[in-house]
């Protein structure tokens, strides 16, 4: 399946983009992430939260959604 993969603030300055097209064969978040840091090992030692279906989710929910968003820490007041 191919899914649109997002990366905002501080990860899309390490991968260099907003969003890419990856070619993805898993099932679960942490195939992705796997896939995703062996593209941008830099990913591997920073913060960051995953959206799937406009929620946060973890490391062993499968993946049903076209969208996936990798999003840096959040912080507000």
């Amino acid at each position: 399946m191919k899914l649109n993969v997002k990366y905002f603030g501080l990860l899309a300055e390490i991968t260099g983009c907003n969003e890419e097209t990856i070619a993805f064969n898993g099932t679960t978040l942490y195939e992705l992430e796997d896939l995703v840091f062996k593209k941008y090992p830099a990913l591997q030692k920073k913060e960051y939260q995953v959206a799937h279906n406009n929620e946060i989710v973890n490391s062993d929910t499968k993946i049903t959604a076209k969208e996936i968003a990798f999003l840096p820490p959040f912080s507000g007041g």
